[in-house]
């Protein structure tokens, strides 16, 4: 659970997120209208524009079919699938489809749902407040919480493994 080998970090070529305790602490305000709001952190979208400069192919990948999911991917450029039940078929199409091996992506991840993308990656990436369901399987546990920088911290390990 410690942080991954340089090697391993320079390997990698692409990154899928899930949204919800990844980019949010996995909280929602919802209003009296039904109108859902989450919190990002800016210095992760800091570190996912780091990123696309060095060429690093990345996408989000969630279950749930929220506005607030494809509103954050279009403001940082990302691609976006989202109301996604089974995340592995669909991961694995998109590495097909931008020719990338699995085993040069980091999926971050942090519930149950995320287990079979964990599992069949080269880097499988959590949230230092993951549910417990996957901090076993997750190679490196990062020290920051979804939505409180963890894609930063993923990022920083990531292009610093390349200077």
């Amino acid at each position: 659970m410690a942080k991954p080998t340089r090697e391993t970090l320079a390997s990698i070529q692409a990154i899928v997120f899930d949204f919800d305790g990844v980019f949010t602490d996995n909280k929602v305000i919802v209003s009296q209208n039904g109108d859902e709001f989450v919190i990002c952190d800016r210095g992760d979208g800091m570190g996912i524009t780091m990123l696309k400069e060095h060429g690093i192919r990345m996408m989000i990948l969630s279950k749930e079919k929220n506005p607030v999911v494809s509103a954050r991917g279009n403001k940082l450029g990302l691609e976006v699938i989202q109301g996604c039940d089974d995340k592995l078929p669909a991961m694995k199409t998109w590495l097909d489809s931008n020719h990338i091996d699995a085993k040069r992506c980091a999926y971050i991840g942090n519930d149950i749902n995320d287990k079979e993308c964990l599992l069949n990656v080269g880097l499988a990436v959590i949230p230092h407040d993951a549910h417990h369901s996957v901090r076993k399987i997750g190679a490196w546990r990062l020290k920051a919480s979804g939505g409180r920088g963890a894609i930063r911290e993923l990022a920083d390990g990531i292009l610093d493994s390349r200077q």
